[in-house]
Parts: C-alpha cells; sequence; structure tokens
C-alpha cells in the first residue's frame, strides 16, 4: 500500500536527485529514506528512480508517477485546507429557511452578503411558515430560520434581525389615504378588513387583532400571505395591514398609510414605533460552525444593527 510519507519521500529525491539533500529537506537520515523509495517501488510494482553512488536519475515511470505524486499531494493539501474551512465555518452547507416577507426585506441583502463574505458557504433555501421552520429545525432539515415569533424558546435560540413599521394598506383614493395624519383603530370602524389566517398566519393576524382590539371593522376575508391581501386591496375589496417592506412588492393600485403607535404591539417589551418583528432562530443545544458565522454576518448587517440598538435603549429605559 502507498503512503502519503512515500510520496512525499518520492517527491523530495526526484526534486534534489540527490538522497544526501532530500534527506535533509525532510529532517530526517539517508537510511530511512532509501527504505521509505524501496517501499513505495515494491507498492507500484515499478522502479522509479536509477542510482548509484554517483547520481540519481528519474526512470520513465519515475517521471510519470512524478506528476501523479504532485497531483495527489495537491489533493491532500486542498481536503485538508477544505476541512479546516469548514471546521472555522468559512466553508459547507447552510440549510436556510425563510417567510414569504422576510424574503421581501432582508433575504437578498443576506444572501449577497454571505456571496461576498462566506463565497464558499452554499446557502440551500426552503420557504416555509415559522412553524414548519421549527419544526425543520427540530428535525434537522434546516440549520437557521427566519420567522416571526412566538416560537418555542426552549429549543430554539433566536435574534432579532429586523424591526419596521405596520402600515395600513388601502385601496388608491380610499378617503382614509387623505387624512394627513396617522390612522387609528377606530377610523378602520365598519371599514372592510382582509386579516390573516390565524393558524397558517399567526403572526399577523395577531398583530391584526391587537391592533383593532377597541374597533370593530369588518373581517370579510382572511389569507396566508401579505401578498395575496395586498392584490385583494388591489382589487378594491378592503383594507388591511402589513409590514412596512411589503411596500416594495410594487403591487399598483395600493397606497401605505403610518398607523397610530400603539397598535400592533407584540407585547410589552416590542417597539410600539416598529412593532413587526424577525428573528434568526436556530437550535439551542447544537450550533454548526457554519451557523455561527452566517450569524456573525446577520448580526453585522445595517438591519441587525439597529434592531439590536433599539433593544439595548429600551432595556435601559426600563426601570430595575
Amino acid at each position: 500500500m502507498i503512503t502519503l510519507d512515500q510520496v512525499r519521500c518520492f517527491v523530495a529525491v526526484a526534486e534534489e536527485l540527490h538522497f544526501g539533500r532530500a534527506a535533509q529537506r525532510l529532517q530526517m537520515t539517508q537510511p530511512p529514506l532509501s527504505r521509505q523509495i524501496q517501499k513505495l517501488e515494491r507498492a507500484v510494482g515499478a522502479h522509479l528512480l536509477e542510482r548509484d553512488n554517483r547520481h540519481v536519475e528519474l526512470t520513465g515511470a519515475g517521471l510519470a508517477f512524478l506528476d501523479e505524486a504532485y497531483r495527489l499531494l495537491s489533493v491532500v493539501e486542498s481536503a485538508g485546507d477544505v476541512a479546516r474551512r469548514v471546521d472555522a465555518g468559512a466553508a459547507g452547507v447552510l440549510r436556510l429557511g425563510f417567510t414569504a416577507v422576510s424574503a421581501i426585506s432582508i433575504l437578498g441583502p443576506l444572501l449577497r452578503r454571505l456571496s461576498t463574505e462566506l463565497p464558499d458557504v452554499e446557502v440551500l433555501l426552503s420557504e416555509r411558515v415559522t412553524g414548519a421552520q421549527a419544526d425543520g429545525i427540530r428535525r434537522g432539515e434546516l440549520d437557521l430560520g427566519l420567522a416571526r415569533p412566538p416560537f418555542d424558546t426552549g429549543l430554539l435560540s433566536s435574534r432579532v434581525v429586523l424591526r419596521e413599521p405596520l402600515m395600513a394598506v388601502l385601496p388608491t383614493g380610499h378617503p382614509l389615504a387623505g387624512l394627513d395624519r396617522p390612522l387609528t383603530p377606530e377610523d378602520f370602524d365598519g371599514e372592510p378588513v382582509i386579516a390573516y389566517d390565524p393558524r397558517q398566519s399567526r403572526y399577523f393576524h395577531e398583530l391584526l387583532v391587537r391592533f383593532f382590539a377597541n374597533a370593530h371593522p369588518r373581517v370579510d376575508q382572511r389569507v396566508h400571505q401579505v401578498l395575496t391581501a395586498l392584490l385583494l386591496v388591489s382589487a378594491g375589496r378592503g383594507t388591511t395591514l402589513a409590514p412596512k417592506s411589503a411596500s416594495s412588492l410594487g403591487v399598483s393600485g395600493v397606497v401605505f398609510a403610518e398607523l397610530a403607535h400603539g397598535g400592533g404591539r407584540t407585547g410589552l417589551d416590542a417597539d410600539p414605533e416598529r412593532p413587526v418583528e424577525l428573528h434568526a432562530i436556530w437550535d439551542r443545544s447544537s450550533v454548526s460552525p457554519v451557523v455561527r458565522r452566517v450569524l456573525d454576518v446577520v448580526r453585522a448587517a445595517p438591519e441587525a444593527r439597529a434592531a439590536a440598538a433599539t433593544d439595548r435603549a429600551r432595556r435601559a429605559e426600563q426601570p430595575g
């Protein structure tokens, strides 16, 4: 069987054409070097070197074997480099889950940053609602998710990567669109509102419920996706609420209007001016090097830095 030590010894002798210099280069004595060459020739089944007391020459078989030896050592070195990069999180595969709306606001910029900063990390994308992302992480199908709260914090770690305002979405020319002020829940009394499915779109469903807690809009339709809600607004079927980033979808026939602060809170710790949160989520019990490196990239994103600064400022203002 050919060993890497034998190949390295052969390359040194082939390049030096002198056993003494090759032994010195390999920091060994000549007798073990000669034995390694002899073992290699027996394993190969051919004479690779012609040698006497005065000189060393490569045989035809030796010349052919030298080319293959270079390739072999290059592959081994490359494999070691890949292994070190994977161990450091600079190479490998990231299975990334995302929601449809997260793709609007953060997925594109994140993928571009990963291509620049971690070009050897292959990102495999999977569009799933938050519950399916959590299940995928639990089953080992996903490494990282971009999801909406709530989720099981006993199993999942999370980090806020984006906060943004909740906005009213109105048909072009709607009377509420002409008001020169933020809209209140009471402005929607009696208005047809396109709501979100409480199971498939639980997060946005709860945002609407909390905003309209003291109002009486008319819910005529429930949908699963923000884009579907916007398309129905464009068709004149009612109004809805959506994150500000949804305006970049470019749906014609709709206008976005500010809401009065305090509507749509996700909890006591939410930012009332930017209540819509997007979190990175991952397995609390097992974090791979690739996930750690990707989280560093996510943390360095302008959106994530702004969200983190808001969180720190809010905690500093809280008593105790």
